[in-house]
């Protein structure tokens, strides 16, 4: 086993993988997904490299199954003429293709060099062509006509694919666009102070003893265990550790290890999700042992908050604070008053089991026979040993 790697860079990058699918082997066949149509003339098209993408796997034995298509993987050529909406930074040759079961056999030399990229400057210049219209619709419409009309020649269809990570600016442009409710100035600088930020905080060293002791103490951890698809994992803050280790009364440097845990995770959990295009994860601040009254800082969440509202906005989908007796509910949302507002709406901040088992998705039978959320959350616990060091 090799050992982990000390510097963790982060999980996200500009820099796309390709895939290129092949009907060589079965020429009437359908790929198997439903498109996204990008070409709408919207704001928030305007980093995506191409005016389609895959918005849903069908069933079945498909060729995109079969050639490990993923959800918001983008078409940008057919059979070797691009459909771009801007040209590329790089060359297929730099880049990793990821496709499984591509075979070539059999394959004519231009049908080969058209899914590899070309061989000459021609072919290459052919498969970054723009394609730019007057009006909206017309680029994805050329799009799908030149899929059709390759499935009704004689020739194999070969479709090629980008794939993004998910914070690439391809999938982060419209979360930041609509973090700033739709105004591109405010917007554009928004994303690029993340990116500078990005280049500043990253990479994280984890071998910094503070961080390793939060690490290893799973004061802040992954949990993985909603019964339900379409929920989002959650990261797990556990506030009575937090406050044992004493690093929220400590110095600036150390509370930051605190920041770096919670960004690990973060960071981790949005690179799983399904979707990049619309990546999630939940939040959820354990207070059990915690007295709101005399013990509760506020001022961990504050530096947690400073961290992911300028650099993970609309990846959100609810922060749970658990258990807060009712009479403390109201004195809790003052001191979260440094909260935005739409961020506010995604807070749910109980003691209701019931309410954290709906929210999350966790399953209340089995908190129940663990004894304890704490102990449901000891079952379930997540932590990359890749994150931990001697």
């Amino acid at each position: 086993m090799s050992n982990p790697n000390p510097l963790f860079e982060g999980s996200s990058s500009e820099l796309p993988t390709i895939l290129s699918i092949s009907f060589a082997s079965d020429p009437t066949a359908s790929l198997g997904v439903q498109l996204t149509n990008h070409d709408n003339g919207l704001t928030n098209e305007m980093f995506l490299p191409g005016y389609a993408s895959v918005a849903k796997l069908l069933d079945g034995d498909t060729l995109a199954r079969r050639g490990s298509v993923k959800v918001g993987d983008y078409i940008v050529a057919v059979n070797g003429e691009g459909f771009r909406r801007f040209p590329p930074d790089f060359e297929d040759k730099d880049l990793e293709d990821v496709t499984e079961g591509l075979d070539l056999i059999n394959l004519t030399e231009d049908a080969e060099a058209n899914i590899r990229g070309g061989d000459n400057e021609n072919q290459r210049k052919l498969k970054g062509r723009v394609v730019s219209c007057k009006k909206s619709g017309q680029a994805y419409d050329k799009l799908l006509g030149k899929i059709r009309e390759v499935k009704s020649s004689t020739i194999p269809l070969h479709i090629s694919m980008e794939r993004y990570m998910w914070d690439s600016r391809v999938h982060s442009w419209s979360r930041f666009l609509s973090a700033r409710n739709g105004i591109v100035p405010q917007a554009m600088t928004m994303i690029q102070a993340h990116e500078r930020w990005r280049n500043e905080f990253f990479p994280i060293d984890l071998t910094e003893p503070f961080l390793q002791k939060i690490l290893k103490a799973h004061a802040v951890s992954e949990i993985d265990v909603a019964d339900e698809e379409d929920i989002a994992a959650t990261v797990y803050i556990d506030f009575a550790k937090l406050q044992s280790l004493r690093l929220m009364d400590e110095s600036e440097s150390l509370s930051m290890e605190v920041v770096k845990a919670f960004v690990l995770y973060t960071e981790t959990l949005l690179a799983k999700a399904p979707d990049p295009r619309r990546p999630k994860t939940c939040q959820f601040v354990d207070l059990t042992g915690v007295s709101i009254k005399q013990g509760f800082n506020v001022n961990i969440l504050k530096k947690l908050y400073a961290t992911f509202e300028p650099n993970y906005p609309e990846t959100l989908e609810k922060m749970v604070m658990y258990p807060v007796p009712r009479v403390m509910a109201s004195a809790v949302n003052v001191m979260l008053n440094f909260v935005n507002e739409n961020t506010r709406k995604k807070f749910v901040i109980t003691d209701d089991l019931l309410v954290v088992c709906k929210e999350l998705g966790w399953n209340t039978k089995e908190i129940e026979t663990c004894g304890s959320i704490n102990g449901y959350m000891k079952k379930h616990l997540k932590h990359g040993l890749s994150f931990l060091f001697e």
